[in-house]
């Protein structure tokens, strides 16, 4: 089984090419993943996301900017290639299957009462139907 799910915040904007059907998208971005253990570090993840949906290219291109927190899940894959020297090289790339878009960096929502002020202390909830009440 190869599966794999990171959150994490990019490191450099998106980009974006079209591969030989002209039909598909490729969206190549780093992902900086802070580890559990080590709160001071990270480690950096090349992902790489296929689509065909227009509605999800322009999202990417609207969201995937520096900074920004995405959760993906998808699979790791193994790549080498030799370069002009004839020296080869190695590469690990995360395949994204599903790329979910979180808050940009520092940014938090903050929860507001029924009049719409702010309420100090506490944070928005994105979605509460998994609450059980």
């Amino acid at each position: 089984m190869n599966n794999i799910t990171l959150i994490g915040n990019l490191t450099k904007n998106a980009e974006n090419r079209m591969i030989n059907d002209g039909e598909t998208n490729v969206i190549k971005f780093s992902l900086a993943v802070q580890r559990d253990f080590q709160k001071d570090k990270a480690d950096f993840f090349t992902v790489v996301y296929f689509t065909k949906s227009e509605k999800m290219l322009s999202l990417c291109q609207d969201k995937l900017k520096k900074g920004f927190k995405v959760a993906v899940s998808g699979r790791l894959q193994n790549n080498n290639y030799e370069t002009q020297s004839g020296e080869k090289r190695y590469t690990t790339e995360i395949i994204a299957d599903k790329v979910e878009f979180l808050e940009p960096k520092g940014q938090v929502k903050q929860a507001t009462d029924s009049s719409g002020n702010e309420i100090k202390g506490f944070q928005a909830l994105e979605d509460d139907d998994e609450i059980p009440f």
